[in-house]
């Protein structure tokens, strides 16, 4: 059973969407996705440095136009098993499986950002990833410091978020077993109380939005839970801004429902690496450039003739 995820916030890199301007017709849809919303995706794909692609009102739609390229670049695809996203990437997936168009995806992506941009405004804060370090130990750890388990990710992986002081103490006071802590490219404590004020401008979006329910089994990372109508998934994806995003409990759940094989879409790695090691055996491969395409055409025609 083949599943296909796309990966959140911090995932960007300077000109990664170069190469896949070269794909036919690529540049046409992000010129037409870039007039629709205001904001130069192409510019910013490839030749915005590291600090303008950091800003959450670009990076949020940057990566879910990456991440719709390299999808319809497998238009061959089929109906995977299971569809999912990390944090922003969710909106990708929404987008994929059908439940919003991608010109409204990339709307709705829009208005988010900014909203949360504008709530990260207020307070610095910042998201760190734990390296190492059991659940039962870090957690309470975190809670002591005032922290947020934002991303609880599996595979010893935890990210906590919360204001500067709170990450610096955290840095000078490492939960026991914690073998580093990394302070993630993010400008913000997304998936706290921090972005509340955010999600007021998601609510009234999403009243004009026209959704569908999902084509392909559709797995939350609210609860790592299957969401079968798209008014579920888009209230959701409302909420899920204030709220920790449980890529653990996603994990659990394809492999419950009998994952074989894992694509993540562009720019691919970081779900991936998450999967090897809390789903041995299940066979991976992450978009991070076209060069990418044919190792995951193979996978999925693995599948196919299985």
């Amino acid at each position: 059973m083949l599943v296909l995820v796309a990966p959140g916030q911090g995932a960007q890199t300077p000109g990664f969407l170069t190469p896949w301007l070269d794909l036919p017709g690529a540049a046409d849809r992000l010129a037409a996705w870039s007039d629709a919303i205001g904001l130069d995706l192409v510019h910013y794909g490839t030749q915005a440095d590291a600090d303008a692609i950091r800003d959450t009102a670009v990076a949020q739609p940057l990566l879910v136009a990456a991440g719709l390229l390299s999808a319809s670049a497998l238009a061959d695809i089929g109906a995977p098993g299971a569809v999912a996203g990390h944090s922003v990437g969710e909106i990708t997936a929404t987008a994929f499986a059908g439940v919003l168009s991608e010109e409204a995806a990339l709307g709705f992506v829009r208005t988010r950002g900014l909203g949360m941009a504008e709530a990260a405004a207020v307070t610095p804060t910042g998201m760190a990833a734990l390296l190492g370090g059991e659940p039962e130990t870090v957690l309470p750890h975190l809670e002591k410091l005032g922290l947020t388990p934002a991303n609880v990710n599996g595979a010893g992986q935890i990210v906590a978020a919360g204001t500067a002081e709170q990450l610096a103490a955290l840095e000078a006071d490492k939960p026991e077993g914690v073998r580093r802590v990394v302070a993630l490219k993010v400008a913000g404590a997304f998936h706290t109380h921090h972005m509340a004020p955010a999600v007021a401008s998601l609510e009234e979006a999403a009243k004009s939005l026209e959704v569908s329910d999902p084509r392909f089994t559709y797995v939350s990372n609210a609860d790592g839970k299957t969401v079968a109508s798209g008014q579920d998934i888009v209230a959701r994806l409302v909420n899920q801004v204030s709220n920790p995003v449980r890529w653990d409990l996603c994990m659990e759940t394809f492999g419950e429902l009998g994952a074989t094989a894992l694509i993540e879409l562009c720019p691919g790695g970081t779900l991936t690496g998450l999967a090897k090691r809390a789903l041995p055996g299940v066979k991976t491969v992450a978009l991070k450039t076209p060069a990418d395409l044919d190792a995951a055409r193979a996978l999925v025609a693995e599948h196919a003739s299985a």
